[in-house]
């Protein structure tokens, strides 16, 4: 079996999230999907587990943070190329996600970032292969 990671997200209204993410282009493992969860698919072998809070809060000891107060966690994406960055945000904003910061050009490397419904940050970036392995 090949290694996987699951992120585990907590969400204030489960069809919200996954209405959003949809939208996005993000679709959904129904085996892994209920009332309680949703597991959308980012790419072979890596997901997000979207879980209502109740749910989220039973597999922890500590308080569940608030996404649109404070930062645990950056969730970065990588895209194929700059447009596909620009895009994802695009369709983000437009899903009711909300724009965090201007575009970082660093030459090498192009990213953007938005806040999904719930507060959590999402990191979309390109970095050009052909400058990496140049060092």
């Amino acid at each position: 079996m090949r290694n996987q990671i699951f992120v585990n997200l907590p969400v204030a209204d489960l069809p919200r999230s996954m209405d959003f993410f949809g939208k996005l282009g993000f679709t959904f493992n129904p085996q892994f999907t209920n009332d309680k969860a949703a597991c959308m698919i980012i790419c072979e072998n890596i997901y997000a587990m979207l879980l209502t809070k109740d749910f989220f809060q039973s597999f922890i000891d500590k308080e569940i943070s608030d996404a649109t107060r404070s930062t645990e966690v950056l969730l970065a994406l990588s895209c194929d190329n700059r447009e596909e960055v620009d895009e994802l945000v695009a369709k983000a904003v437009s899903a009711g996600g909300k724009a965090t910061r201007p575009a970082q050009d660093h030459g090498f490397m192009y990213s953007r970032s938005f806040d999904d419904p719930d507060g959590h940050i999402w990191e979309v970036f390109y970095m050009d292969p052909d400058t990496v392995q140049q060092g």
